[in-house]
């Protein structure tokens, strides 16, 4: 082998070797430093995955839970509304009754006031055509009946009182 041939085969042998050195180094720096680093950031990010996770399926849950409450709401509203009607129809059903009887109530009364207005006003009619036709009776009897048959009147009334009396 000739000198340069060994000069060669050092300049490869120290390329392999350098190779190797570096190759070690970059699996030392790997494991040592980049690794731990590389894995503390997957196992971070898997926390948080699972945490996100874990949110969501809370929030699917609180979602199912409100999507329920609120379908028992409407529910709840419809039962509501229902028993509202229900109890507006009876109000308005006893209102009717109520005014419906006291309307005839007061009709009642009303004609029966009206038979004892009527009653009323039929005895002042005849009180007053009684009392209209003794004034012209007097005013007649007084014009006809001088002072000599007044006087044997008055005496032929107060002999007959005098008998019935005594």
């Amino acid at each position: 082998m000739s000198e340069a041939q060994l000069y060669i085969k050092i300049a490869v042998w120290s390329q392999v070797v350098s190779s190797i050195f570096f190759i070690a180094v970059l699996a030392f720096v790997w494991y040592r430093w980049m690794l731990p680093v590389l894995l503390a950031a997957q196992s971070r990010s898997n926390r948080q995955i699972a945490e996100a996770e874990r949110h969501r399926d809370e929030v699917r849950g609180a979602l199912t839970a409100l999507r329920e409450e609120i379908e028992s709401a409407r529910h709840d509203a419809g039962l509501i509304v229902a028993r509202a009607d229900v109890h507006a129809r009876h109000e308005r059903e006893a209102a009717l009754k109520e005014t419906t009887e006291s309307g005839e109530r007061t009709l009642h009364d009303a004609q029966g006031e009206l038979g004892r207005a009527r009653a009323a006003a039929r005895q002042r009619l005849r009180d007053e055509l009684v009392a209209g036709a003794l004034k012209l009776a007097r005013g007649d009897a007084v014009a006809r009946v001088g002072p000599g048959i007044e006087r044997r009147l008055i005496d032929g009334l107060v002999g007959s009182l005098e008998r019935s009396g005594g």
